[in-house]
């Protein structure tokens, strides 16, 4: 029989209480939301040796093994850290973060997988012993169509590329391929001409390099919206009195 004590133990490693049962949930954290197909494998494989054969992924971008027993938790931590993985993500602290695949989205305007990954190492890994107030987590998005919700998290990071307009090539093209584009409908032709509304653009990146004659030329650095607070109150956006978008750089000395 379990008692209080081991469910609380084993929870501060990652493993989580299966309601009903005598056994647990491991949950293996991703880096950013990707694993080698040896790594899945190796949990395909612990969740046969020591759960019920299932896996189950977390809308964190963990895979959870359930049904293990208390005396096969310091088992399975051993083998999914011999193959470069952890078992954790619980409690209050910096929880696993999550990326979109912007990395290879035809809408990503930035390696989202990669950021996240300097993400994890300097939050996760590095904040592993710090108690905080409540769970913390941090989001990376590829674009504004925000499938990651970053603006949701404590903390999330959304890539955006800021169209540099040319509009003195525009040549009154019967068919103006980036305002049929645009989804904000930031780009009209007026007489004639192309008019851009800078209200109403939020920097997407789809209108860029799709005219033939360059009103929209290639901007190959992406910009980054930042936000804190999430659902805890706050859900602002870094920028009320700063840039509205930061650069690469300029987010190090931010957080």
């Amino acid at each position: 029989m379990l008692s209080a004590k081991d469910i609380a133990q084993v929870k501060a490693l990652g493993f989580l209480h299966n309601r009903g049962t005598d056994t647990f949930s491991a949950r293996a954290v991703s880096k950013n939301g990707t694993m080698t197909a040896e790594q899945f494998a190796t949990l395909a494989e612990c969740s046969k040796k020591y759960g019920n054969g299932h896996l189950c992924f977390t809308s964190r971008l963990t895979v959870e093994m359930p049904g293990v027993h208390l005396e096969d938790v310091e088992n399975i931590r051993r083998d999914v850290q011999a193959a470069g993985l952890v078992i954790g993500g619980t409690g209050a602290k910096v929880r696993p973060l999550t990326a979109c695949k912007g990395t290879t989205c035809v809408y990503g305007n930035a390696d989202t997988q990669a950021i996240c990954a300097e993400l994890y190492d300097a939050f996760f890994v590095g904040y592993q012993d710090v108690a905080l107030p409540h769970k913390f987590k941090i989001a990376v998005g590829g674009c504004p169509n925000s499938c990651m919700k970053p603006s949701l998290n404590d903390f999330g990071v959304e890539a955006h590329r800021e169209p540099v307009y040319d509009l003195g090539k525009c040549r009154g093209c019967k068919k103006c391929v980036p305002a049929e584009r645009c989804p904000m409908h930031a780009i009209s032709v007026v007489d004639g001409k192309a008019q851009v509304d800078d209200t109403l653009c939020n920097a997407c990146g789809v209108c860029i390099e799709k005219c033939p004659f360059g009103t929209t030329p290639p901007v190959t650095e992406p910009v980054f919206a930042l936000y804190v607070g999430g659902t805890w109150g706050k859900h602002t956006r870094m920028g009320t009195r700063l840039p509205r978008y930061y650069k690469r750089e300029e987010i190090e000395p931010i957080i």
